[in-house]
C-alpha cells in the first residue's frame, strides 16, 4: 500500500495554471480527493458510534459523550496546525524550496508540546467534567476510560495532522486520500476486536472504541512517515534526516495564523453543541429529529470544506509566486464550484426530505419533525458555499484575524442570541434556533465576502506597484 501511494506522487503536485480551465481542472483534481478523506474520516467517528451502540445502551452513551468533548477540542487544535498549508504553499509558489523541511518540522516540534499539553490538562480537568454531568456512574466510567485510551494517539494523531498539510500543501491530496481510506477498515477491524472481544482480544465496550482508534492513530502516523521519506517527490527536502533547534520565534509566526483559525473553527463547530444543548427543554423527539437532521447537514457540509481546503493550497501557491490575478481566478472558481452544488442539493433537499428522514427514523413522529428541519437545512446550502470557500481563499493569504473576529460575531453574537430568542419567545419554538444558525450563516458569508474584496484588491495594488 505504500508502495502504491508513494508511486502516486510522480508527476502530481501544483503547478501554473493559465486558462480558468485549466484552474478549474486542477482545482477539482485537489477538491475530490479532499472531500474522499473528510467522508472516511466522518466515518471512522459514525463506525464508533454505531459499533459502541450494538455492544449496549451505557456504551453508545459513553462514547457519544466522549466524542462530544473531545471533537471540538480536535478540530480546533488540527485549525491551529492547518497553519502549515498555506505557509508551504506560499513557500512553493515563491520557489523558497529551503523552508518548506524547516516548517515542516517545526511544526512537528510544535505539534508534540501541544499533543504533550492537551494529555497533561486532559488529564486534570477530565474527573471534574465529567462529575458534573449528570451521567450514570456506569456512563461516566466508560466516558472516562474512553479518552482515556483516546489520549495515547494524540501525539501520532496532531503529528499526522501535520504531515498531512505537508502532502496536501504540494497538492497530492490523492496521497493523503489513499491513507485515510486504508486506515478506516483497520479502525473498524480493531472496533470489532476490542469493542466485542474476538479472537481472544478482551471485550471493552464503549472504552474498545477509544483503544482501537488510538491505535489506528499510530499506524496513520507511522505510514505517512514512510511514504514522505520514501517518495521521490520529497527526496530532496531530506526530511527527518536535519532535526533544526527549536525555534520559538517560528512557533510565534505559525500560532499568528493558526490560533485565529482554530478558534474560527471551533467557534463555528461548538454553536451547534451549544444549540443541541439548549434543546435539552423540548421533547426527546424534538431532540432526536434535530440531531438527525444536523447530522445530515454535517454530511453535506463537507463539499463546501474540501473546496475550502483546496482553495488554501492553490490561492497559497498563487500568492507565494506573487501571481495575484490567478489567486483571485482561483477563489472565483472555487466558489462558483460551490454554489452549483449547493443549488443542486438544496432543490434535492426540499423534494427528498421526506425520504431522507427514513434514513433516520422509522417512527412518523420523528421522520415528520426531521422533514421540518430538514426543510430549514435547504437555506444552510447556499451560505455554506459563500462562507466555506471564502475561508479557504481567505487562509491562502494568511489573512485570518478578521475571519476568527467575523466567526465570533456571526455565531455567538448574532446566531446564538436570535436562536434562543426565537426559540423561547415565538411560536417557532425549536427552529427558532435553526433560523438563528442561518442568519448567523447569512451575515458570516457577506462578511466575508466583503473581507476577501478588501484582501484581494489590496494586494491588486501591491502587485500593480511591484
Amino acid at each position: 500500500m505504500c508502495v502504491i501511494m508513494v508511486d502516486t506522487l510522480r508527476g502530481n503536485g501544483m503547478i501554473e495554471t493559465n486558462t480558468r480551465r485549466e484552474k478549474t481542472v486542477l482545482l477539482i483534481k485537489l477538491f475530490i480527493p479532499i472531500l474522499i478523506t473528510q467522508i472516511a474520516m466522518y466515518a471512522m467517528n459514525f463506525f464508533d458510534t454505531f459499533m459502541s451502540g450494538r455492544a449496549g445502551t451505557d456504551d453508545l452513551a459513553g462514547v457519544a459523550i466522549g466524542s462530544g468533548l473531545w471533537v471540538p477540542i480536535l478540530t480546533g487544535i488540527n485549525g491551529i496546525l492547518m497553519a502549515l498549508t498555506p505557509i508551504i504553499s506560499q513557500a512553493l509558489g515563491a520557489r523558497r524550496m529551503e523552508d518548506v523541511p524547516y516548517s515542516l518540522m517545526q511544526t512537528i516540534y510544535l505539534s508534540v508540546f501541544i499533543a504533550f499539553g492537551v494529555i497533561i490538562v486532559g488529564g486534570i480537568v477530565l474527573n471534574p467534567i465529567l462529575s458534573l454531568m449528570d451521567l450514570t456512574p456506569n456512563v461516566e466510567r466508560i466516558a472516562n476510560h474512553f479518552l482515556k485510551s483516546l489520549g495515547v494517539g494524540i501525539l501520532p494523531l496532531f503529528i499526522a495532522s501535520v504531515l498531512r498539510g505537508f502532502i496536501d500543501a504540494h497538492g497530492m491530496t490523492r496521497v493523503t486520500m489513499a491513507i485515510t481510506l486504508l486506515s478506516l477498515p483497520i479502525n473498524i477491524l480493531f472496533n470489532y476486536l476490542f469493542i466485542f472481544g474476538r479472537f481472544g482480544f478482551p471485550r471493552l465496550g464503549g472504552v474498545g472504541a477509544g483503544v482501537s482508534t488510538a491505535i489506528t492513530y499510530w499506524i496513520i502516523m507511522v505510514i505517512t512517515t514512510i511514504v514522505i521519506i520514501r517518495a521521490e517527490a520529497f527526496q530532496n527536502y531530506q526530511v527527518f534526516r536535519h532535526w533544526p533547534r527549536i525555534s520559538l520565534k517560528f512557533w510565534r509566526d505559525l500560532l499568528k495564523i493558526g490560533v485565529p483559525i482554530g478558534f474560527a473553527i471551533f467557534f463555528e463547530t461548538s454553536i451547534f453543541s451549544a444549540v443541541t444543548l439548549l434543546m435539552s427543554r423540548f421533547s426527546t423527539v424534538v431532540i432526536a429529529a434535530h440531531q438527525a437532521a444536523i447530522n445530515f447537514a454535517s454530511l453535506l457540509y463537507m463539499i463546501p470544506l474540501s473546496i475550502s481546503m483546496a482553495l488554501t493550497i492553490a490561492v497559497g501557491f498563487e500568492v507565494g509566486a506573487k501571481r495575484i490575478s490567478d489567486a483571485k481566478a482561483y477563489a472565483q472558481i472555487g466558489i462558483m464550484i460551490a454554489v452549483s452544488i449547493a443549488l443542486i442539493f438544496a432543490v434535492s433537499l426540499f423534494f427528498l426530505r421526506s425520504s431522507i428522514s427514513g434514513i433516520y427514523s422509522t417512527d412518523p413522529a420523528v421522520k415528520k419533525m426531521i422533514s421540518h428541519f430538514l426543510w430549514f437545512a435547504v437555506f444552510f446550502q447556499l451560505s455554506d458555499a459563500i462562507q466555506a470557500p471564502i475561508q479557504g481563499a481567505l487562509r491562502g493569504y494568511k489573512d485570518v484575524n478578521v475571519t476568527f473576529i467575523i466567526t465570533l460575531v456571526v455565531y455567538w453574537v448574532i446566531g446564538l442570541p436570535v436562536g434562543f430568542w426565537l426559540g423561547t419567545e415565538t411560536p417557532l419554538g425549536p427552529f427558532g434556533y435553526w433560523v438563528g444558525l442561518i442568519l448567523g450563516l447569512a451575515c458570516g458569508a457577506v462578511a466575508l465576502a466583503f473581507r476577501l474584496f478588501i484582501v484581494q484588491k489590496k494586494h491588486a495594488r501591491t502587485e500593480t506597484q511591484s
